[in-house]
């Protein structure tokens, strides 16, 4: 988040209706043309309708036998094979899934296939030398897929496992599939780039959909953690903060990323096909910023520990919720524990003082962003300073819906807190004139979602710390909440 002084923000407030749990008048946005309310009803218990799994297995199958496809330049080690399995698979499922959904048309296997070692000795290919080219990608000039088994396949693997690079590689799949289809899939020349990276996105998440079910030959992966550590690599592999989605070459951040992928496999590939620039153009969160407001932004990040900082949080949030007749709650930074009542460190609604105890070294690692090339939220790294406020919104929005005599403990709690949270951020990210404010800044949304995904994020969580098992419905609910505000929260959660 960053700081906006006198010319920018808040004057709406986040007026909370007694008549209506959960809901916040005021800052409510009417529904907007490809939201998440087309993914489906949100159930704490299932991605899209299949139940979370935990338990279930997730990477390559046991016992399957190793694919086999002609692949250039290959060395058959162990990136290649998962390479060559993952790609046989999605082979599979598009001979499925193209007639039956695209009037009969065929699928058509890839024309070449190729792998390198972006470190050892360079090929060329789609007319560029694979020197220090850590990608993969499909390329329409000859309809090839190739892929860097020395260093992008091996990283995605240490950093996300297996079906990171099973994800990565269905994306590019959906390229091809975007070339089969032409018009069908409203592309041709002209498509601007998010266009195309947002449907094939979408396209990896109907076949991850499909591989979810036990389709797939070579590779389970589960709705849990399996899942959500597929929906994490969309973190990783984000546009840089800032550059907007009009710009040529732009993917998407990872909140629009997990948004296709989700829409993928909740809707099918028909979904995918549907997304065009108007209807993109309504839903993407990222906006062209001006130098000087990049520069205020400190790439998107302010000291949380600043008693500033802190006392402009307590002011947003106290704005956001306002009630009348409700007492708001203050927030102490001396430690999250309660003096009567369930503690959920490092921060904690506690219900007899009405108040927020935030331990502030541990909420400090959470906004510390990650080094370049750390997973957020693994192995000690932390995620930003957005991550860290948005669990402190969490358990600010438990003392509103208590006021409003909402149950505090639930999946459909934590469910309705990720919703309000997403409110209170859209709130943020309104255009007003007033004094100092916390403003949303460029790259919170990912943030937000990287929260989400952690096993333990309080984001998505009731009174007792007890987290809604999916993290697939946790995206959700804050996405409504954020496009949605007030109205989508009571619609779905009340």
């Amino acid at each position: 988040m960053r700081v906006l002084g006198a010319r920018g923000r808040v004057a709406a407030t986040l007026l909370v209706a007694a008549t209506l749990v959960g809901q916040l008048g005021g800052c409510s946005t009417k529904q907007i043309a490809g939201q998440p309310r087309g993914v489906g009803d949100i159930d704490a218990g299932s991605a899209a309708g299949i139940p979370v799994n935990n338990d279930g297995p997730t990477g390559p199958r046991k016992g399957a036998a190793d694919a086999s496809m002609q692949v250039e330049n290959a060395d058959n080690g162990e990136m290649d094979r998962l390479a060559v399995n993952a790609l046989s698979d999605i082979y599979d499922y598009w001979s499925e899934a193209m007639p039956r959904d695209f009037d009969g048309k065929q699928f058509t296997p890839i024309t070449r296939l190729a792998s390198y070692d972006s470190q050892g000795k360079a090929i060329k290919l789609c007319g560029q030398s694979t020197a220090d080219l850590v990608n993969a990608f499909y390329c329409g000039a000859d309809d090839s897929v190739a892929w860097d088994r020395g260093v992008l396949l091996p990283m995605l693997d240490k950093q996300f496992g297996p079906m990171s690079v099973v994800a990565v590689l269905a994306h590019e799949m959906g390229h091809a599939v975007q070339f089969r289809l032409g018009e069908q899939s409203n592309i041709n020349q002209a498509t601007p780039t998010i266009v195309k990276e947002q449907q094939a996105d979408c396209y990896a998440g109907g076949f991850f959909r499909w591989v979810a079910e036990g389709h797939a030959k070579h590779f389970d992966v589960n709705t849990g953690q399996g899942l959500n550590h597929v929906l994490a690599t969309m973190f990783f592999i984000r546009d840089p903060a800032g550059l907007s989605a009009s710009k040529q070459g732009a993917h998407g951040l990872a909140f629009d990323r997990v948004f296709a992928f989700q829409a993928g496999f909740a809707e099918g590939a028909k979904r995918c096909a549907r997304m065009d620039v108007a209807e993109i153009n309504s839903r993407v969160v990222e906006r062209e910023r001006a130098e000087a407001e990049m520069k205020t932004a400190k790439n998107g990040d302010v000291k949380f520990d600043s008693r500033d900082v802190q006392d402009l949080l307590q002011k947003s949030l106290d704005e956001a919720f306002n009630r009348a007749n409700a007492t708001r709650p203050t927030i102490t930074y001396k430690g999250a524990s309660c003096k009567q009542g369930k503690s959920t460190p490092p921060v904690s609604f506690c219900e007899q003082e009405n108040s927020i105890a935030v331990d502030p070294d541990a909420m400090e690692k959470i906004a510390t962003p990650p080094k370049r090339g750390q997973e957020p939220g693994v192995d000690g790294a932390g995620i930003g300073d957005f991550a860290a406020f948005a669990e402190i919104a969490s358990r600010y929005s438990l003392s509103i819906q208590k006021s409003l005599g909402a149950p505090l403990d639930g999946d459909k709690t934590g469910l309705r807190t990720a919703c309000l949270t997403g409110a209170w951020a859209k709130f943020t990210d309104l255009d007003a004139a007033g004094d100092r404010k916390l403003r949303l800044a460029i790259g919170d949304l990912d943030e937000a979602v990287a929260e989400l995904l952690q096993d333990k994020s309080l984001v998505a969580a009731d009174v007792n710390g007890k987290q809604v098992p999916s993290g697939f419905a946790r995206v959700e609910a804050f996405r409504i909440g954020y496009f949605e505000g007030d109205k989508g929260c009571a619609g779905q959660f009340s």
